[in-house]
This record gives structure tokens, sequence and C-alpha cells, in this order.
């Protein structure tokens, strides 16, 4: 049950033009905008930081991965069903997505990612010059590790809000408790 009010899409408050927006891109407002929603200034910055980051040198694949990674650490059910359903459309099998919940990946590059996302955010952000060694070893360039601390940063807001909120999930429900 939501700790904080889940807004009505169709109501008519300051965050509707927002929540138009979401609908026409998403085809529905799902409920964690619908939390933010309570502080348009909130949503709306999310919105922007999410589009935003969507423009730099990632891939969608890496970014949904990251994002189940992270959401698997901070223990968000609903970030996790989220971009695990998500994560789908960007061309994650389930095989990979279950990799993602333990920051794992076939993929040396995506591994370089998650290793480096999920570093961060046991160490809260306090990577060791020889984690960042491995990670440019590894073939990240600076952009791509500076999109790994924004996307933390961004997951961890999304996640953090979850939790506050106790946002009902309207995704297909994993179990957090079934990481491999």
């Amino acid at each position: 049950m939501s700790r904080i009010a889940t807004l009505d899409p169709a109501a008519q408050t300051e965050a509707k033009p927002l929540f138009d927006a979401v609908k026409k891109k998403l085809g529905k407002v799902p409920n964690l905008f619908r939390v933010m929603g309570n502080s348009p200034a909130v949503l709306k910055s999310y919105l922007g930081f999410s589009e935003t980051i969507a423009s730099g040198t990632l891939a969608a694949g890496d970014r949904e991965a990251i994002a189940i990674a992270i959401a698997q650490r901070n223990a968000c059910g609903y970030c996790l069903s989220a971009h695990a359903f998500i994560g789908k459309s960007a061309g994650l099998g389930a095989g990979e997505i279950e990799l993602a919940r333990a920051a794992k990946s076939q993929d040396p590059r995506r591994q370089a990612l998650l290793t480096l996302a999920d570093t961060l955010v046991v160490k809260r952000g306090h990577v060791s010059d020889a984690e960042l060694a491995a990670a440019r070893g590894q073939g990240l360039s600076d952009a791509e590790i500076l999109e790994v601390v924004a996307l933390v940063a961004l997951n961890t807001f999304t996640n953090y809000v979850n939790h506050i909120a106790g946002t009902e999930i309207d995704f297909p429900a994993l179990d957090l408790a079934k990481a491999s």
C-alpha cells in the first residue's frame, strides 16, 4: 500500500501536463510517476534527467542492466520489476536479466559497467584508483564512467522514492529474494 498518494493522471493537477506527456510516450502513467507527481518539480526533474542520460553513449540494454543491478542491490522491488520489463524491450533476454540482478554479464564490456555500478553503490561512490583503473582496463571511457555514476544516482533516487512511498508495483512483479 502506498504511503504517499498515487495521483490520478486524469485529475486536474499541476502534474497533469507531465502525466499527459508520459502517457503519450509510454502508453500509461506508471505508479512511480503518479507518486512523483505530488511534487511536479520532482517529476519534471526525474523526466529531464532520465531523458538526458538516455541520449548519452550507453546503449539502452546497458542502462537497463545497470538499473536492474542497482534495484536488486538497493532492494527496490518496484524498480527491479519495472526495469526487467523495460529491459526486455531493450533487448535483454531472461538470462541477461537474471545475471544483471547479480551485477553480472557474459559480455565483458557490460560486466565492466555493472561492476563499476555495483561498486559505486556498495562503496557509496568511493571507488579506489585500482577499481577505476580496472574499469578503464576493460575499455570504459571517461564518458561511460560518468554516465554509470549518473545512472547510479538516478536509479538510487527512484529506489528511495519507492522505499519511502511504498509504491504499488504495476509491472509484472519479480521477487527480490529470488536473485541468482
